[in-house]
């Protein structure tokens, strides 16, 4: 009997643990036979199963160009096979191919014998689209490596709650980029450019069935630079929209002086896996903490204008080698996290990206008014 494991609620340190000829198995959505899963990579005593990618092939409600999806997870089996693994394959909707060879298996899906309604469904388009995406990386030696996908679908699923005439939400989307990915095991890489191209087309997609409200938001710092390409190329290609990002969650005029209020940590203590990602997953999935594991980690190197910081972080922009500052993969003070704290900065989060969500309607619907009246070169 084959034992089915989930790969994301681990903690780097038992991914390093694993037998390197574990089969780990990144399916496209949810709902295959896993006996037959199992039959197909012949009944080995265990198989890890990632995070479901939630859309992008036909069927999917949400479709986008192949080669796209298939670049990006062909980076991520890639990065599985960097950290030593022998047997790591995609699992699709049969019919589905992804140019992926003999990395995949193909299965009966549910995709492909019932018609899957669209998302979002076509009559949302007056709301802005929140696209939340997160990451599957260490989070040092007492947080899962869903860690900021958590975070970020709470955020999304909770702006959707509290605005539902306003925006309507994706689902989270659990793969992003990281390159300090070869410091400590269990982190996946989708590859900078391959993660642009997927996001663009994913707007492309939705553009065509009419939408024009995009808010890109992440719960995962090496996401942000490769979104703000994304945003000016929307820009660029796809003048009458309005598509948007921000520097993560919870950093914003809103919600940065609740966590400054709460916060028990002195700076350098709301880093990587510190204090306020500890609290947050404390609040959501405490069954997924080990706080008996928490090593706080705060002697890194820092200047006036560089330091890992979740609310500072000083002028320059850099990527020194991780392996440098922890030996944990932690930056901060994890020890110091409660669920309370957790629950009073979500809530921020979310109130700071439902501010956001208005101004992008403010936004869109003065530059069609401008656009509309033959504003500037508008009128020519």
């Amino acid at each position: 009997m084959t034992d089915f494991f989930a790969y994301e609620e681990l903690t780097w340190p038992e991914v390093a643990d694993l037998p390197r000829d574990t089969p780990l198995v990144i399916p496209l959505g949810t709902g295959y036979p896993l006996e037959q899963v199992a039959d197909g990579l012949g009944h080995p005593p265990r198989i890890g199963l990632l995070p479901p990618i939630p859309f992008g092939w036909r069927g999917s409600g949400l479709f986008v160009l192949e080669i796209a999806l298939g670049r990006l997870v062909a980076n991520l089996l890639d990065s599985l096979r960097d950290d030593g693994f022998t047997r790591t394959c995609a699992l699709t909707p049969r019919g589905i191919d992804l140019h992926l060879g003999a990395d995949r298996i193909s299965l009966p899906h549910p995709s492909q014998s019932a018609s899957k309604e669209p998302i979002p469904v076509d009559n949302l388009r007056n709301r802005v689209v929140l696209l939340p995406i997160g990451h599957t990386e260490q989070h040092g030696h007492h947080l899962p490596l869903s860690t900021d996908t958590l975070i970020i679908d709470a955020i999304g699923r909770g702006v959707q709650a509290s605005a539902p005439d306003l925006a309507t939400c994706l689902p989270a989307f659990p793969y992003g980029v990281s390159t300090h990915r070869s410091s400590f095991a269990g982190t996946l890489n989708t590859g900078g450019r391959a993660f642009e191209d997927f996001w663009l087309a994913v707007v492309d997609a939705l553009v065509t069935r009419g939408f024009d409200r995009f808010y890109l938001i992440s719960g995962h710092g090496g996401n942000c630079s490769f979104l703000i390409n994304v945003v000016k190329y929307v820009g660029e290609r796809h003048r009458r929209t309005f598509c948007a990002t921000t520097w993560l969650h919870s950093s914003g005029q809103i919600a940065t002086p609740v966590i400054q209020r709460h916060r028990r940590s002195q700076p350098g203590g709301m880093g990587h896996a510190g204090e306020l990602e500890t609290s947050m997953i404390l609040h959501l999935r405490p069954d997924l903490v080990h706080m008996d594991r928490v090593v706080d980690e705060t002697n890194y190197v820092s200047t006036e204008s560089f330091y890992m910081e979740w609310l500072e972080g000083g002028e320059l922009i850099a990527n020194p080698p991780w392996d440098d500052d922890t030996a944990t993969g932690a930056y901060g003070a994890g020890s110091l996290a409660t669920a309370a704290n957790g629950r009073i900065w979500l809530e921020a989060a979310i109130a700071e990206k439902v501010a956001h969500v208005r101004e992008i309607h403010d936004q869109q619907r003065c530059r069609e008014e401008r656009r509309e009246q033959g504003f500037g070169l508008w009128g020519m």
